[in-house]
């Protein structure tokens, strides 16, 4: 499968990036390990991670997700040259709430995550979210640089930044001689678009930063298995996808079975699709709770949109 460089880190992957926030939490190691081997054989070669994935769920305390990763590569080690692992460091329970973006917590964190792979470098490092304690970028960054100069981190991310803090961050960085982030990871679909479309978007095509998207589906929304309140009780995540059964979000359903329907293809494959041809956008990222879900990434990787089937898609998801 044909791998995008990934902004200025170094890393090529795949056109979809398998999200571990499900490993551990909605599938046990077993579902997992047949998700990821199917993941490899697929020719894909990225996987997402955090190390509080996924405390939020009963009798978890984080790092379940990377524990069950790091066990899959020890079990297939002729694999982990040929993977690239990204993870986050800042969140314990998947929001800005208690452990930030200090030295001594980023310098900790990163052996606890190392351990849990079962790796000696972590090929991309986010910060989770904007500190909410306010450490400085200057401080954050430099707990980044020892890292990477110690060889335990390749490259650097931020997740959850707007343009202004990611435009701050990148000032700091070259005021003080010290990497710049250079991968984000922000919320990002046919119906999201408002935290990357604009000012953060321009920013990463202008300064050549890898974009990896999370919600690619808008939490399954856009899979179009969830039509009305009655459907919402096929997943834990119908809940969520409460917010999506608007007039817009019917728009955008409407399309993506239209365009579907001319590719044989899934509404699901046609979302992940359009953000694979959308410029700025290096790569969604997906979750996959059996292998068929990883059929349908490998199937949405080489449909190609037309022009006039993408300024469909636009048009269905634009606000108003």
């Amino acid at each position: 499968m044909k791998k995008r460089a990934l902004g200025t880190t170094g890393l090529e992957i795949a056109p979809v990036v398998l999200g571990g926030n499900v490993f551990g939490w909605t599938i046990d190691e077993r579902a997992s390990f047949a998700v990821l081997d199917a993941f490899a054989d697929h020719g894909f070669n990225a996987i997402d991670t955090a190390d509080c994935y996924s405390a939020w769920a009963p009798g978890n305390e984080g790092g379940e997700s990377e524990t069950i990763i790091g066990n899959w590569l020890k079990a297939r080690p002729r694999l982990r040259d040929k993977m690239t692992i990204f993870t986050k460091v800042g969140s314990a329970t998947g929001g800005p709430k208690e452990h930030g973006l200090s030295r001594e917590w980023i310098l900790g964190a990163v052996e606890r995550s190392l351990r849990r792979l079962g790796i000696d470098r972590i090929d991309l490092y986010f910060s989770h979210w904007p500190d909410p304690a306010g450490t400085s970028y200057e401080e954050t960054l430099g707990a980044f640089d020892t890292l990477m100069k110690a060889g335990k981190v390749r490259a650097i991310g931020a997740s959850n930044v707007d343009a202004g803090q990611l435009g701050e961050s990148l000032k700091v960085a070259r005021a003080n001689g010290l990497p710049g982030y250079q991968a984000v990871q922000p919320e990002y679909n046919l119906y999201d678009r408002a935290r990357f479309d604009g000012g953060l978007r321009e920013l990463c095509i202008a300064e050549n930063i890898g974009v990896v998207t999370y919600y690619s589906l808008a939490s399954g929304f856009l899979s179009g298995k969830y039509r009305s309140e009655a459907d919402l009780g096929q997943s834990l995540r119908g809940g969520k996808v409460k917010n999506y059964l608007t007039p817009r979000g019917e728009r955008i359903l409407k399309a993506l079975d239209e365009v579907a329907a001319a590719h044989g293809a899934q509404p699901s494959e046609i979302a992940l699709a359009w953000l694979i041809a959308r410029e700025g956008v290096t790569a969604p990222i997906a979750s996959a709770t059996k292998t068929a879900h990883v059929e349908s990434f490998a199937r949405a990787a080489q449909i190609r949109l037309a022009a006039d089937e993408i300024a469909a898609l636009d048009r269905a998801g634009a606000e108003g």
